[in-house]
């Protein structure tokens, strides 16, 4: 390794972007050991190995906020991460199970989707996975999830990347306009404001108005990526509680929703399959 690496080379050497290594600086968590005479970051091989450990926490699911004590205590902080891991193995086996029961299209056909997706032009300036730039994609989500949008994408591709719902997803979404977004970040945020209603109300996850914001949230997800059968649905609703980083979305609009929403999918799946 060289005494000193751009951020480019960083990247390249790492994987890690240069929009996220530029956050990393910000907040702190890996500051590169120099400047060059033009003011450029300059990495050292201590840095790079800083950044090496952030990464596999990253990838064992600590949030950014957490590294710092997870680095000062590094086993007690593994075995904390190893029981929430634990916890999590049934939550999203039950899901990938419901998943590979909801999902029906052939090999050729998600090819299709793909040869499709890779000829059709793009704006300019916008990013490969979607019709967004950097900047749009800020103003809807927010600087956290952009900076953090590529290690989403890659964790969910490889969680999903061989099923027929992230075909179908991959083959809407490609061309949404910033317009698209905007309804879909509305509406999705009016799912989610039925379900935290319910809850404030002391509705039980049983109740019909808790079942109507399940059903809400299901037919947003249909209707904009995928199609979303009742028990795709439960093994969503499992994550969504499971996943620390999906609690913690729904937690910071109502305390407990995460747990909510999910017991209230179950019911409404469970309401849809008896209907039928």
């Amino acid at each position: 390794m060289k005494e000193t690496m751009t951020v480019g080379e960083v990247a390249a050497l790492t994987g890690v972007t240069v929009r996220t290594l530029h956050h990393y600086d910000a907040i702190g968590l890996v500051r590169p050991a120099a400047r060059s005479a033009a003011g450029y970051r300059l990495y050292g091989p201590d840095d790079v190995a800083r950044l090496q450990e952030v990464v596999a926490y990253r990838r064992l699911g600590f949030g950014l906020e957490d590294i710092p004590d997870a680095t000062a205590d590094r086993r007690a902080a593994l075995v904390r991460q190893r029981e929430l891991v634990a916890a999590r193995i049934d939550e999203l086996t039950r899901l990938g199970r419901a998943l590979d029961e909801a999902l029906g299209r052939s090999a050729d056909e998600r090819e299709e989707d793909i040869m499709e997706n890779e000829s059709t032009p793009r704006r300019p300036g916008t990013r490969p996975d979607l019709d967004l730039t950097d900047a749009e994609l800020r103003e809807l989500f927010g600087d956290e999830y952009a900076e953090e949008f590529d290690g989403y994408q890659a964790e969910a591709e490889q969680r999903w990347g061989e099923t027929d719902a992230w075909a179908e997803s991959a083959r809407r979404t490609k061309h949404y306009s910033k317009q698209d977004w905007e309804r879909i970040k509305a509406e999705q945020e009016a799912a989610t404001g039925l379900a935290a209603a319910a809850l404030r109300a002391g509705e039980p996850a049983s109740s019909a108005a808790a079942m109507d914001a399940a059903e809400a949230a299901r037919a947003h997800i249909t209707r904009w990526f995928y199609e979303v059968s009742p028990a795709m649905h439960r093994g969503l609703g499992d994550m969504y509680a499971a996943d620390p980083r999906f609690a913690k979305t729904y937690d910071d609009v109502e305390p407990g929703l995460a747990a909510y929403l999910r017991d209230a999918i179950h019911a409404n799946a469970d309401r849809l399959e008896r209907d039928d």
